[in-house]
């Protein structure tokens, strides 16, 4: 196979002419009035806009990190284009444009592309929403038949006037343009033509024919109209400063644009630095060329990419096509009416006031900051607008990150205090309050739940306790997230990224929950545990993990400490469910396991309350329904399971390294009860006996444990009325088996008693 055969897939040619040609045409279609009016709304000459759009897609389409993603002018940064040039010029916004792509591509190249999407997207889309506004009412009053004035203010003052004098056919013209538009995409079989560009043929068409008196776009010089950049003069501070907006603004908008785009195709993700980088070099030489600035734009990449498109070369195709245009077609342009594009850019600034985004930003409670933005944009100017809403993001991202509840209530004797959130020095005022309200000589429960505590908010707390202990009382602390006021209390120097999370306690034995030592030592303890699990030093991390437990468990007066912390902490969660079930209940499964302390049901089932009937005994037997004498305990469970519970499954589970099992390979010990029960188990020897070993072995005391759950599925079958049951496929028998070191389930074959392949641990 040759270089070139690999480089260029089979079938390529094919889709592109297939896919993307025809969606190029389409984007064409879109992008050719978009940039005329981008253009007419930036106060720039008309052929800058189809300069940014021939640049835009031929080098960023080329270049960039999408394969999907559209350049050229957006109406995003008009505002600021027409700011420029109204203070230095057009030439001089030229070199701004490109002197902003030179910032862009040495950003692009130290590939801090990502950082720009710590821009909130609140800001970003209030910032939208408020250009959207401004290009609104200033083509408004074009469409009028008037002038738009300097200000977006000053438009609204002006609006009542002229609304009331002017009543020309440029008015005509805008309102057929927006009917068009609003009702384009709602004629199925048109709809493939792009409603800008049928807005503008049918407003030049009916202009042309009814002989309105509009004003034309003058396009006749067609490229050669455009002069080269010009270094500006004046402040340079405010020139670098404009550089820099330029430069921020495109780039963060191509950049969201294309995050956005990646949504919208199933190819090659984004590659955001090498966008940057190519918007770059895009607004390097459309400055040069004496363009508009260029940035990716959400309008014509949703075209795109509904078009059909699969590669660059849409995008690249587009910008050629616009160039051919442009180059023998520029009279056509002459046609269009001025008022005509003031309707359309009218009826573009209104859909930039995006309404899902707001819902969306609602949700977040990120309103406040959309409104600031937008105001801000609208009254004051586009980068004031921009800092008020950077600033207030700000400031509500710190409120968050410091908020903190604290909730104090008496439950029976004892108080329990739930603090939440971020305990910083900003909420000790409301800590030490709360706190005030517990009597001297209280006993209190401390649930802490917290993402961070500072030094303040450790010693207000910590000085509360010592001094409410002082006084009689006692105050347990709990750490349910991370450990802060424990390492905080031993002197630990405490590191928000290193410090680990806290394990739920709900599953954790007694002696990791309450080891000797009190908190400090509880961390210990459960990171003795964690390293028990992994790493090269596991052996010895699990050996002074159980000796930690052991010492711990010594210290644990009885059942009570584990009740106490029941009804503090679940009860609160489960009485509801609880509330419901106490009269009846509906298990569906009958779980026969063993009593080993190991085996947890619940834990290893994933169920909860009103899941299982469960039996437990020693080594999971199931007397057959023959044995003399008769076992009622177990057969007992299983009529009333099935007669009453009506369950549909029963579940035998055994476990690893079980007891029994290995008392029935060894000598009997002295306990003559015991010696009596496991008389029940000499069928499961006798299949062991019988049956060879396999690769899943692990040793005769494994073989017997697993051979012994299939027998107690036959010992089942026994019974009567389990029997007949399954007969009628209305029960099943399904055996588990439990291996307690690896932590896995297994599904055992009845017919060879070995896992089940599928669910054999990876």
């Amino acid at each position: 196979m040759t270089q070139s055969s690999r480089a260029i897939p089979k079938g390529y040619f094919k889709s592109v002419l297939q896919h993307d040609v025809p969606a190029s045409l389409v984007v064409f279609l879109v992008a050719v009035p978009l940039s005329l009016g981008i253009a007419v709304a930036s106060g720039a000459p008309i052929a800058a806009g189809l300069v940014a759009a021939v640049v835009g897609g031929v080098l960023a389409g080329a270049l960039g990190g999408s394969v999907v993603q559209v350049s050229g002018p957006a109406a995003g940064l008009s505002l600021v284009v027409v700011q420029l040039v109204q203070t230095y010029g057009w030439r001089a916004t030229c070199m701004i444009t490109l002197l902003a792509g030179l910032l862009q591509l040495l950003l692009g190249a130290f590939r801090v592309a990502k950082a720009a999407l710590a821009v909130s997207p609140a800001v970003v889309h209030g910032m939208l929403a408020g250009v959207g506004v401004v290009i609104a009412l200033s083509q408004l009053h074009i469409v009028l038949g008037g002038k738009p004035q300097q200000s977006a203010l000053e438009n609204i003052l002006e609006l009542p006037s002229q609304i009331i004098n002017n009543h020309s056919h440029a008015v005509l013209v805008g309102v057929l343009t927006i009917a068009v538009l609003v009702v384009w995409t709602r004629l199925p079989r048109v709809r493939a033509v792009p409603a800008p560009l049928a807005a503008l043929i049918i407003a030049a068409a009916t202009a042309a024919v009814l002989g309105w008196d509009l004003t034309e776009v003058d396009l006749s010089a067609g490229f050669s109209s455009l002069e080269g950049p010009l270094l500006p003069q004046g402040d340079w501070h405010a020139i670098a400063g404009a550089v820099l907006l330029v430069a921020l603004l495109a780039g963060v908008e191509s950049l969201l644009t294309c995050v956005a785009s990646n949504r919208l195709h199933n190819g090659p993700r984004a590659d955001l630095d090498r966008e940057l980088a190519a918007q770059g070099v895009a607004n390097v030489v459309s400055g040069a060329l004496g363009g508009l600035p260029v940035s990716g734009v959400v309008v014509r990449t949703t075209a795109n990419v509904r078009a059909g498109a699969r590669s660059r070369w849409s995008t690249v195709l587009h910008g050629v096509w616009v160039l051919v245009f442009t180059a023998f077609f520029a009279w056509m342009i002459a046609l269009i009416p001025l008022e005509a594009l003031a309707a359309l850019l009218l009826f573009i600034g209104v859909q930039m006031v995006n309404l899902a985004h707001a819902r969306n930003l609602r949700n977040h409670r990120e309103m406040p900051i959309y409104f600031v933005t937008m105001v801000g944009v609208v009254v004051v100017g586009l980068a004031e607008g921009v800092a008020l809403g950077l600033g207030l993001a700000a400031l509500l991202a710190l409120r968050r990150l410091a908020w903190v509840s604290v909730s104090v209530r008496q439950a029976g004797e004892r108080w329990r205090v739930v603090v939440t959130g971020s305990l910083t020095f900003i909420g000790v005022p409301r800590l030490t309050d709360s706190l005030a309200a517990i009597p001297p000589g209280a006993s209190v429960d401390l649930d802490l739940n917290l993402d961070f505590m500072d030094n303040a908010a450790f010693e207000a707390l910590h000085t509360w306790r010592l001094d409410h202990e002082r006084t009689g009382g006692t105050v347990d602390v709990d750490e349910l997230h991370g450990e802060w006021y424990a390492p905080a209390v031993s002197g630990a120097r405490l590191r928000a990224a290193r410090t680990p999370p806290k394990h739920e306690r709900w599953w954790l034995p007694w002696a990791y929950r309450h080891p000797v030592g009190g908190p400090a030592q509880a961390a210990n303890g459960l990171c003795a545990y964690d390293e028990a699990a992994d790493g090269p030093e596991a052996p010895a991390a699990a050996t002074n993990g159980e000796e930690h437990a052991e010492q711990a468990g010594k210290a644990m007066p009885d059942l009570l400490e584990g009740t106490r912390e029941f009804h503090r902490r679940t009860a609160p969660f489960v009485r509801p469910l609880l509330h419901r079930m106490a009269r009846k209940q509906t298990p569906s499964h009958l779980f026969i396991t063993c009593a080993d302390s190991r085996v947890v049901p619940n834990i290893i089932t994933a169920s909860g309350p009103g899941d299982l009937f469960t039996v437990r005994n020693i080594g999971n037997l199931v007397p057959r329904a023959s044995s003399a004498p008769p076992d009622d305990s177990v057969s007992a469970a299983i009529e009333y399971a099935l007669k009453v519970l009506e369950v549909r499954t029963i579940t035998v589970c055994g476990h690893s390294g079980c007891g029994a099992m290995a008392a029935l390979l060894g000598e009997t010990p002295e306990l003559p009860a015991l010696r009596n029960w496991l008389r029940h188990g000499r069928q499961s020897l006798a299949r062991y006996v019988a049956f060879p070993g396999t690769e899943e072995d692990e040793g005769p005391l494994d073989r017997l444990c697993r051979a012994n759950v299939i027998q107690q599925l036959d010992n089942l079958g026994t019974h009567p009325a389990v029997a007949e049951l399954v007969r009628a496929g209305k029960l099943e028998l399904t055996g588990l088996y439990f291996d307690i070191a690896a932590a896995r389930v297994h599904v055992l074959d009845p017919q060879h008693y070995s896992p089940v392949p599928e669910l054999r641990p990876s």
